[in-house]
């Protein structure tokens, strides 16, 4: 899983990793992308990228839980 990588590794995996299929549907609308766990934020801004390059007005990132260091 991603989360057991470093950072840098999570960055680097995602590179590319998301594509828009339909950039009609997504122009001129905000977009609300869920995830799962957030621990950098990497993924969701990875995803975000082509969601505005599309055209998307606004992304919106929701997470149904945050990964942290420590205790």
């Amino acid at each position: 899983p991603q989360s057991t990588l470093p950072a840098a590794v999570r960055r680097d995996n995602l590179h590319g990793a998301f594509a828009v299929r339909s950039p009609a549907a997504i122009a001129g609308r905000a977009v609300v992308l869920v995830d799962d766990v957030v621990t950098t934020g990497s993924t969701l801004a990875a995803a975000a990228r082509p969601l505005l390059a599309a055209g998307a007005t606004r992304v919106i990132g929701v997470a149904v839980a945050r990964a942290t260091s420590g205790p």
